[in-house]
């Protein structure tokens, strides 16, 4: 069965064919089957989809067939004939893949018209106008999306007939305008494509199908699946349906709305609608629409529907608490209001803020609708950073320049920009961008990801700049009707302000205030439904959650955050201070051990205080010290200027210490004398720092009674007899400093994972070691054979192309790397059954790899400080999902 038919209560798909029907179909089904009143209609399957891609636009057998008889169906509900000139059907043709893609692909609207249904549709509608503003929508939609012809043609066209009638928008057009309209439209088809519209309904509905299968691989669409990786191979459905008009006059509408508002979660009816319109005026924010109701209206004396359409309002709310209540999550809405009669074209799961989402999460559950474990389950890990998103200091002096509407709440600042492209550059970089646009469209889905904030003068809450900022997590004002812009001259006029491109701006999508030059921003804070939502999340995970942190401000806002420890403290960080950086290099430039240990006394001091002040905001959990990781020859100076400069403090010249520099010079450092290696060769480091972090726990624990447990890890282990060496080396110094107090102190000693070869002996390493952590880093650029560093001009068209579905150092490789982590897990294990194991790169905060942890029974994962909740929550989903 390719093709699925939706029509009078009955329905051959429901909500939990989403993988073949996509979201749009799925729904559409789900709808009919609990009787709303939704047109009716058929989907055609993700599967067609991607058979057409794999046999070069082809459609199986037996697919047309199916088609026809779907179209038949809806003919003999409807009570109008595909192609009739008396009294025909109009469809419209449209997108939905599993995932939720505004605006990405395509939509045609009042697919069927021609000259000859024209007249039909003149006697069904009774209303010359409207039919002839049908008309020209269809052909501009069908020539942009099928055949390829511009936009802008008609949009020029359209501002013309504007002037010449004198009326703001199109729907004040009179008839006779739009009679020379399609005229136009027609002329300019022919003269682009150098054919006739097409006539022919059938070759109509053929072209739109196969249009919209193409728009899955449209830069667009490919830009946001790329952003949201969701999988190439998904494709997308093609739904037909039954056209109901929201354009036939005052007694007709169509809008968008919520079940709960996207923005805060707040539990209130939220939504925009124009009267006298189609669907896409609304997301298109061509016109700024009116609100549903008061509550919507954030202050406005715009109509509401509820004032205009009091009947078909009532019946809007009884539905939207049936689709709530029967799909238990919020949702999105699409409703079209027909000579006041009320259908339902779409509902979907919506798009929401990180603080929504949550919210959401949290009331559902306190309402009885859903369970803690589909609330833990619903909410995206990834969200939860944007909670941490800064906002406007409230102390900071600001020059509110115009106000819009809070479409994504966030705070930003950055360059104006008027172009994605622009954005893009700016990026590239390295400096912030708003991109500041009448309007967005599909095709600034690049330019907005590359953006700090988005700022449009058109649109509403609803419209498409406003969807994807809250999908993306990014600021956005929306219709700020107060600025014009000038895309010619690279400036936007508001009130006495003219801002040009390249000057600094500052958003708040909070609440919609544009406001000039940079505003300091101060951290979020976190409310109640955090809280409560991260309650269950610790109730429910087994994975320990700690953090990357070398200094106290780190560790504590990991602690804050609810980080149980330090998975990672890079004692290197510490090195590179200024008060202490001359002591290091004076250390690394000695030609003697006695001249290194002199300079390794001056730093021992600090160290210890480094040590005691995370200990002392970590205290009751375990701390993670890896001893020295970096080649020596990056603390020291690079330039001329630099090496003459150091030469004078460490009253040498600049000759020898050029000679010094020289001789440290690696061709290949991060495979060359670090990590253990320098352990080696130079035992008196690794000695001070050892002593310095024993001293420091011992000290803690006398005089402030702490609990405390230092895990000692030396880097870049390859071999069993490194490893044995150093950690005879290093237990030698830490009995020394216990013998000097009257107690006992657990220290535990162990090493990173991060040589290939260090995972394919685990056996004997995990007999030595008291715990294993995963570098990832370095074992992927290992495994891969992949610098960190340098890929980056080339990983992107790996990702692009296939090779890699993701960055390899942003998600863990789990049939390459994570085969190795595996080895080396189960290996460890059978040598030491209380091998304690985690993972410290930057792998420890992605959600696949958390999940992959789980599965593999580690004890944690540690990750940035700010990534610790996202943790924490992946953490407790993996588990849920493990249980299953």
């Amino acid at each position: 069965m390719q093709v699925y038919f939706f029509g009078n209560a009955k329905a051959d798909g429901n909500k939990d064919q989403k993988a073949l029907l996509g979201g749009k179909g799925a729904n559409l089904a789900e709808m009919t089957r609990i009787g709303l009143p939704v047109p009716p209609g058929f989907t055609i399957t993700t599967e067609v989809c991607n058979y057409f891609y794999s046999n070069k636009d082809q459609y199986p057998k037996g697919f047309s067939k199916e088609v026809e008889e779907a179209l038949v169906k809806i003919e003999k509900l409807i009570g109008a004939n595909f192609g009739n000139s008396e009294n025909p059907l109009l469809v419209s043709v449209r997108s939905g893949a599993r995932a939720s893609m505004p605006g990405m692909m395509d939509t045609i609207l009042n697919l069927g018209l021609n000259d000859t249904t024209l007249s039909g549709l003149i006697i069904q509608s009774k209303d010359e106008k409207f039919a002839y503003d049908a008309y020209r929508r269809f052909i501009q939609m069908y020539s942009d999306v099928v055949l390829g012809v511009s936009s802008h043609h008609f949009e020029t066209l359209l501002d013309d007939a504007k002037r010449r009638a004198a009326v703001a928008s199109d729907n004040q057009l009179p008839a006779a305008e739009l009679k020379k309209l399609v005229a136009d439209f027609k002329q300019t088809v022919l003269r682009e494509t150098g054919r006739p519209f097409p006539q022919d309904v059938q070759e109509q509905l053929w072209g739109a199908i196969g249009a919209v299968f193409k728009s899955w691989m449209s830069s667009r669409a490919v830009s946001y699946r790329r952003i949201h990786k969701i999988p190439e191979n998904w494709g997308t459905a093609v739904s037909v349906q039954a056209m109901v008009f929201g354009n036939m006059g005052d007694d007709c509408a169509t809008g968008v709305a919520f079940t709960r508002d996207p923005s805060t979660g707040e539990r209130r009816f939220f939504g925009e609608y124009l009267q006298n319109a189609q669907g896409e005026d609304v997301v298109a924010g061509i016109r700024t629409p009116c609100p549903i109701n008061k509550e919507s209206s954030n202050g406005s004396e715009l109509p509401t529907l509820e004032a205009q359409f009091p009947r078909a309002y009532q019946e809007l709310v009884e539905l939207y608490k049936k689709l709530e209540h029967h799909f238990l999550d919020m949702q999105d809405i699409e409703f079209t209001i027909q000579k006041n009669k009320l259908y339902l074209l779409q509902t979907r799961t919506g798009k929401r803020t990180a603080s929504a989402s949550v919210r959401i999460a949290v009331d559902m559950v306190n309402e009885g609708l859903i369970s803690t474990d589909v609330a833990i389950l619903r909410v995206a890990p990834e969200q939860l950073e944007q909670l941490l998103h800064p906002r406007l200091d409230p102390k900071a002096a600001k020059t509110v320049m115009a106000k819009g509407l809070p479409a994504s709440p966030g705070a930003a600042s950055g360059e104006v920009v008027f172009s994605s492209e622009e954005a893009e550059t700016l990026k590239k970089a390295g400096r912030k961008a708003i991109l500041v646009r009448h309007e967005t469209s599909p095709e600034d889905i690049v330019g907005m990801d590359a953006s700090e904030g988005i700022l449009t003068a058109l649109g509403g809450m609803t419209s498409h700049a406003a969807v994807v900022a809250r999908g993306m997590g990014k600021p956005c004002v929306a219709g700020c009707g107060a600025i014009s812009i000038d895309y010619k001259n690279q400036v936007f006029k508001v009130s006495q302000y003219v801002v040009k491109r390249g000057e600094v701006i500052t958003i708040d999508g909070a609440s919609g205030e544009v406001i000039l030059g940079h505003v300091p921003t101060v951290n979020s804070q976190l409310d109640e439904y955090f809280a409560e939502l991260m309650n269950w999340v610790d109730e429910k995970r087994v994975l320990r959650i700690r953090a990357n942190a070398e200094t106290p401000h780190d560790v504590k806002v990991a602690r804050t955050f609810g980080a149980e420890g330090v998975g990672l403290c890079r004692t290197e960080h510490m090195f590179f201070e200024e008060t202490r950086l001359t002591s290091v290099r004076e250390m690394i430039l000695a030609d003697t051990r006695s001249q290194r240990e002199a300079a390794l006394a001056k730093i021992f001091p600090m160290q210890k205080e480094d040590f005691i002040s995370i200990f002392r905001e970590m205290k009751g959990y375990p701390v993670t010290v890896r001893l020295l990781d970096p080649p020596l020859h990056e603390f020291l100076p690079k330039t001329e200027e630099e090496i003459a400069q150091v030469a004078r403090l460490l009253n040498t010249s600049k000759e020898a210490l050029s000679v010094k520099v020289s001789s440290l010079h690696e061709f290949n450092p991060m495979l060359g004398h670090r990590g253990c290696r320098v352990g080696i060769s130079y035992p008196e480091i690794y000695a001070m720092q050892v002593r310095a972090i024993m001293e420091a726990a011992c000290e803690l624990v006398n005089k402030e009674e702490f609990k405390i447990e230092p895990e000692i890890m030396v880097p870049f282990i390859g071999t069993l007899e490194e490893f044995k060496i150093l950690k005879n080396e290093i237990r030698e110094i830490c009995e020394q400093v216990l013998k000097k107090y009257p107690f006992k102190l657990t220290y535990c000693i162990g090493t990173m994972i991060e040589i290939p070869r260090a995972a394919l002996i685990a056996d004997k390493m995990a007999a030595e070691a008291d715990f294993f952590s995963f570098g990832t880093n370095d074992l992927t650029q290992m495994t891969l054979g992949l610098s960190r560093d340098d890929s980056g001009s080339f990983l992107p068209r790996y990702i692009e192309r296939g090779v890699f579905s993701v960055d390899p150092f942003v998600s863990l490789d789990q049939d390459g790397v994570g085969e190795l982590v595996k080895i080396g897990c189960e290996r460890g294990r059978s040598g030491n059954s209380s091998l304690k194991i985690g993972i410290c790169g930057e792998h420890g905060g992605d959600t696949s790899t958390i999940e992959f942890c789980q599965r593999l029974k580690f004890n944690y994962v540690s990750c940035s400080p700010f990534r610790v909740p996202v943790a924490r929550l992946a953490a407790a989903q993996a588990a849920l999902k493990n249980k299953k």
